[in-house]
């Protein structure tokens, strides 16, 4: 199957630079943000701009959209039940789904209301996407990696792997994407939460001294529970995503560093609390992640105080 039109489900800094590289090598008529009702009518008219020119990629409301060739989840966690209603629109009986969610639970919840048959698993890294407020910038577009689920027909992968080539989007296929997934699930965990837990960025992160440690640490953790749950990460994994942090623009900061600038709810339940509950289910001791859990936390209960 070819895909030829995508709807990406998102508006944040990844949903807004795949979709302008989509729109940019594609033209307008393949991809659109879909918002559910609610959500449209808060940002009707509003002007959002990529690297300072206006985004060119339409939005419309979920009562509006009709099934498209492939779905793109770019949200934040804690708005999947959300966006799994405003899916119910825009998946037909041959829409591929790809989530770009955080964390390793995104896929399981789509495959409950829409089946392992069309959906693929997938992370994004590497970009240095920061939006605040209504503005996106980045210089590196990272890239998407994906692979079939147990489930995953035949071809599915196929199709999407074409449209990312078509569309610009730098994008690898991986024969074991359960491992990849544990190994973003591990750099989130880390980077994300102390730049959040710290007001920090990724320079100060991969400097010398406690953010570092903490960074470090978190990662550490999640690599153990990893083992513990049968996937091989590794301390090389670890060493390469410590090197792919430093790598990047020194003031730039991870999604959860910009959530607490705009004061928005985080993904720590999907970083933390996942790695918690799956350490306690095999006696593992996770002391940083406990710690980050509970200043997070603290953090998000101080917006507008």
């Amino acid at each position: 199957m070819a895909i030829e039109r995508v709807a990406i489900i998102g508006r944040g800094a990844v949903g807004l630079l795949y979709g302008s590289l989509i729109e940019k090598n594609l033209g307008p008529d393949a991809v659109e943000f879909v918002m559910d009702d609610a959500r449209y009518a808060r940002h009707e008219g509003e002007v959002v701009t990529i690297n300072g020119e206006p985004c060119r990629v339409r939005t419309i409301a979920a009562r509006d959209a009709t099934p498209v060739d492939l779905v793109i989840l770019a949200i934040k966690a804690p708005g999947m039940a959300a966006a799994l209603d405003t899916m119910e629109r825009l998946v037909g009986p041959g829409t591929a789904i790809a989530s770009l969610v955080n964390g390793i639970t995104s896929e399981e919840r789509i495959a409950e209301r829409f089946g392992w048959g069309h959906t693929v698993l997938s992370v994004a890294q590497g970009m240095d996407a920061v939006f605040i407020g209504t503005d996106m910038t980045y210089t590196h577009p990272g890239e998407i990696r994906f692979g079939a689920a147990e489930g995953t027909e035949p071809g599915v992968v196929e199709a999407v792997a074409d449209l990312y080539e078509r569309a610009g989007i730098p994008h690898v296929v991986e024969a074991d994407i359960r491992r990849r997934m544990w190994v973003k699930l591990m750099l989130n965990v880390g980077i994300n939460q102390t730049c959040m837990a710290f007001g920090g960025t990724y320079g100060s992160a991969s400097e010398p001294g406690e953010q570092n440690r903490c960074f470090v640490a978190a990662m550490r953790e999640a690599l153990a529970v990893a083992r513990a749950e049968g996937v091989d990460v590794t301390e090389a994994d670890l060493a390469q995503m410590a090197e792919l942090i430093a790598s990047l623009e020194s003031d730039g900061m991870p999604s959860m560093a910009q959530d607490r600038i705009n004061e928005k709810p985080t993904e720590v339940e999907e970083f933390a609390g996942t790695v918690i509950r799956r350490a306690e289910k095999h006696g593992i001791l996770v002391p940083t992640n406990r710690w980050l859990y509970e200043r997070i936390r603290e953090v998000e209960a101080s917006y507008g105080a």
